[in-house]
């Protein structure tokens, strides 16, 4: 009789697959996207064209595949976007077959419900078109691209983060999620926000667009641009943004870590003009693209908290 001592141990299967640290964030995201739809009854994707929401519609494809995305997008349009990201929003709902839901900001401006700021930004004014949005199309669950690296509020978020019948985020009232269990319960009049990217980096980002051949609006990458100096920062010229006295207008090579309002997101002067040469910049960046680049978190220390517990993204 053989000895269970002596006996050889099991070869471990050399034909498992091993995964890498991009195929678990996408598996995840994946999980939170099917797990979260099948739970809810109105969700809905927002979507830019900025890269985050390019990734998270993308992975959301793949989760459904080969059936269509279940589920319409939303754009709340600033009216201040650049032209390239509304052309490839605009294409990209057309390639999938997408409905798309545009709540405009100037809408709201032009009927009397939000004034203009005196900065003239309106990143900050996105809020109430959302919220109406959600309350219009009785929607019960956002899906959005928000990643805890990106600033400090965003930090404090679950993966799924509960609003209250006023749209409200309070980041004391925050639910436990062990062993990936996500609650996405809520009263009538509440809704839930999701964020399947939680635990991405802008690196794993850029490495997944890499990795999967995923196309972005060109502004992305270096090119040349009409720029003045602002705070540290480089605003486009153009027809949202004009340069005050004593800024001077100068051509530069420059590409946008982020996009959104052309009056608060700035450029960083770059050379990198592929997928590749991006994933070398960000890998030796300090700063995360938000810190670098939006005027708008700027406000005060707790400006994009604030926001967020008004509704905002």
């Amino acid at each position: 009789m053989t000895d269970l001592a002596e006996a050889p141990a099991a070869a471990a299967p050399s034909d498992l697959p091993v995964l890498t640290q991009l195929d678990v964030l996408e598996s995840e995201a994946m999980l939170v996207i099917r797990e979260i739809t099948a739970e809810l009854e109105r969700p809905v994707l927002l979507f830019s064209g900025g890269k985050d929401s390019v990734v998270m519609l993308h992975v959301a494809a793949k989760a459904f595949w080969p059936a269509p995305v279940p589920f319409p997008v939303l754009h709340v349009d600033t009216g201040h976007n650049f032209p390239e990201v509304l052309a490839y929003r605009d294409s990209t709902v057309e390639r999938l077959g997408l409905r798309l839901e545009v709540a405009g900001v100037q809408d709201w401006i032009d009927d009397g419900r939000l004034r203009e700021r005196a900065d003239g930004t309106r990143n900050p004014l996105q809020t109430r078109p959302l919220l109406d949005a959600i309350t219009r199309n009785r929607f019960d669950g956002v899906f959005g691209g928000g990643r805890r690296d990106e600033e400090k509020a965003r930090a404090k978020e679950r993966v799924v983060s509960l609003r209250d019948d006023f749209g409200q985020w309070d980041p004391k009232n925050q639910r436990p999620e062990l062993w990936n269990l996500f609650n996405p319960r809520h009263r009538p009049g509440e809704h839930v926000r999701v964020f399947p990217l939680s635990n991405w980096t802008e690196l794993d980002v850029w490495r997944y667009v890499e990795q999967e051949g995923i196309e972005l609006p060109g502004l992305y990458y270096a090119h040349e641009r009409e720029v003045f100096e602002r705070d540290g920062m480089l605003l486009a010229v153009g027809p949202h943004s004009h340069p005050r006295a004593g800024e001077v207008p100068r051509t530069r090579r420059v590409r946008y870590r982020t996009v959104g309002d052309m009056s608060c997101t700035g450029a960083v002067e770059s050379d990198a003009a592929s997928v590749a040469d991006v994933v070398a910049e960000v890998a030796a960046s300090t700063l995360t693209e938000r810190g670098a680049t939006r005027a708008d978190d700027r406000i005060s220390e707790a400006a994009m908290e604030d926001r967020k517990k008004e509704g905002y993204f």
